[in-house]
C-alpha cells in the first residue's frame, strides 16, 4: 500500500507541477500571477479529450488508443490554450501592465471565472468522460497497480521541466526573456520586442498547463468545468511551496504536495476528506521556516 500511495503522489503531483511551472514563467518575467492558469488547465483538458475522441473515432477508426490519440490531444490542446493566453495578455494583462499589480490579480481571477462559466454552458456541468486508451492499462509490482499512463505522466513531467530549464537558460528567447525580467526599457533600448516576449512566455506557461490537461483527464477518466480551480491553487501553492519563480522548486513543490495528498489518504483517517487541509498546513509551516519555499525565490537574470 506504501509504494501505491507513493506511486499515486507522484503522478498527481507531477499534474500539480506542470500548472505550478506556468505560474513560475509569468512571475519570472512580469512578478505577476495569473489566476486563470487553473481556467487554462481545464479548458486543456476538454480540448484533449474533444481531439483525441474525433481522432479515435475518425483517424483510428477506434481500434488503437496509444500515443497517437495523445500526442492529437496535446497538440490540439496546445495550440487552443495558447491562442487562449495570447489572448488574455493582450486583452486583459497589457493594457494592466502598469497598474498596480493587484489590478492584473483581480483581472485574472474575473478572466478565470469567466471561462469557466463559458465552458459550463457549452460542455455542461457533468463530467466528460475520456476515452479509453492503451495507456490506462496496468501491471503489478510490488503488490501495487501501476499504470502505463502514470508513467507517461511522471515521464512527461520530467521531460517538460528539463526542456523548459534549457530553454530559459540557453536559448535566446530565453536570454530575452530574463532581459525583459531585468529591465524592460534597457531590453528595449537593445532591440528586445519585450511585448511579444512577454506575449510568448504566457504562450508557454499556457502550453504547460495545456499538456497537464489531457494527461490529467487520461489517467482519471473525467474532466469537468470546475477542475481547474482547485487545481490551479494548488499548483499556486506548489510554486510558493517549492519558491515562486524556481523552475526546480516548482517541480519538487508539486510532487511534495501530491505526496502529502496521497499519503494523507491512504493513511490518516478520513484522510480523503482532510488531505487539502494537510497541505496548506505544511505549506504554513514551510513558509515559517524558509519564507522564501524551499528552494528559494528565484527569478531570471540577464547575462
Amino acid at each position: 500500500m506504501f509504494f501505491q500511495q507513493i506511486l499515486n503522489g507522484l503522478t498527481l503531483g507531477s499534474i500539480y507541477a506542470l500548472v505550478a511551472l506556468g505560474y513560475t514563467i509569468i512571475y519570472g518575467v512580469l512578478l505577476l500571477i495569473n489566476f486563470a492558469q487553473g481556467e487554462v488547465f481545464m479548458i486543456g483538458a476538454m480540448v484533449g479529450l474533444t481531439s483525441s475522441s474525433i481522432a479515435m473515432r475518425t483517424l483510428l477508426h477506434q481500434n488503437i488508443g496509444g500515443p497517437a490519440v495523445l500526442l492529437i490531444a496535446f497538440i490540439g490542446a496546445s495550440i487552443v490554450c495558447g491562442l487562449l493566453a495570447v489572448l488574455i495578455e493582450r486583452l486583459c494583462v497589457r493594457p494592466l501592465r502598469d497598474a498596480p499589480k493587484i489590478y492584473v490579480l483581480i483581472t485574472t481571477l474575473g478572466i478565470s471565472i469567466v471561462l469557466q462559466n463559458i465552458v459550463m454552458l457549452t460542455a455542461g456541468s457533468s463530467n466528460v468522460q475520456f476515452p479509453e486508451t492503451i495507456f490506462s492499462r496496468q501491471i503489478s509490482l510490488l503488490n501495487a497497480r501501476i499504470s502505463l499512463g502514470q508513467l507517461v505522466i511522471i515521464g512527461v513531467c520530467a521531460l517538460l521541466m528539463f526542456a523548459l530549464h534549457s530553454l530559459i537558460s540557453y536559448t535566446k528567447l530565453g536570454t530575452s526573456m530574463r532581459a525583459t525580467r531585468d529591465d524592460k526599457k534597457m531590453a528595449r533600448l537593445v532591440g528586445i520586442p519585450t511585448d511579444r516576449i512577454i506575449m510568448k512566455s504566457f504562450a508557454l506557461a499556457a502550453v504547460m498547463a495545456a499538456v497537464a490537461g489531457p494527461l490529467y483527464a487520461m489517467n482519471y477518466g473525467v474532466a469537468k468545468f470546475d477542475m481547474g480551480y482547485l487545481i490551479g491553487i494548488k499548483a499556486f501553492t506548489a510554486a510558493i511551496f517549492g519558491g515562486i519563480g524556481n523552475i526546480y522548486g516548482a517541480m519538487l513543490g508539486g510532487l511534495l504536495i501530491g505526496l502529502v495528498e496521497s499519503l494523507t489518504a491512504g493513511y490518516v483517517p478520513k484522510g480523503e476528506d482532510y488531505k487539502d487541509v494537510f497541505v496548506f498546513v505544511a505549506l504554513i509551516l514551510i513558509l515559517l521556516i524558509r519564507p522564501k519555499g524551499l528552494l528559494g525565490e528565484r527569478v531570471a537574470q540577464a547575462r
